[in-house]
């Protein structure tokens, strides 16, 4: 295994015992997230790293119908942030939605992507920046733990980004091999 895979394990893991700790100690709010986030990560690290292999199958189709209930997981849990007036958690989940929002994008719609590159790369910056700045926060309350979760999960998104260049410098080798063969 190489040095990255093993940094990636060391990641799911923590973030594995991050859900674990938000669901035994955390309000209802953070069980759902946390949990449904975590779940959402491990679907995505399916479907990037098998890819055409469990996309017409149906381990695919489970895979959609898990992730569909995990983001809708994700939706109620941000939305009882905003009912409970826990502003801090309420932005930090919007942001990430806008984060995901966005890699779906880049990961299902590689040419509408390439072709407003700069907004999307301005989008990203923002919605991380926000991100960062809501760890920041949590730092200041003294909220350490959920600094702490909010810094790891700002790393675990920065490794899938990685995934995701990675995939499309795979495939654009792929179609430079195909026009240099034609």
């Amino acid at each position: 295994m190489s040095p990255y895979s093993w940094f990636k394990a060391a990641v799911l893991t923590l973030l594995a015992c991050n859900a674990a700790v938000f669901a035994e100690y955390g309000t209802a709010n953070e069980a759902l997230d946390s949990v449904a986030w975590f779940v959402l990560l491990l679907l995505f690290e399916v479907e990037t790293g098998f890819g055409a292999r469990v996309q017409h199958s149906r381990a695919g189709i489970a895979i959609r119908a898990i992730r569909l209930v995990a983001a809708f997981a994700i939706a109620i849990a941000a939305i009882g942030y905003v009912r409970d007036g826990e502003w801090l958690e309420a932005i930090n989940a919007w942001l990430w939605i806008g984060v995901v929002a966005l890699l779906e994008l880049e990961v299902r719609q590689p040419p509408a992507v390439a072709a407003h590159r700069t907004a999307f790369a301005y989008t990203a910056a923002a919605l991380y920046g926000g991100l960062a700045v809501a760890m920041l926060a949590w730092a200041v309350k003294g909220e350490w733990f959920d600094a702490y979760d909010a810094l790891l999960w700002l790393v675990a998104f920065a490794t899938i980004e990685l995934n995701v260049l990675r995939a499309a410098a795979r495939s654009g080798e792929r179609a430079a091999e195909v026009g240099n063969k034609a």
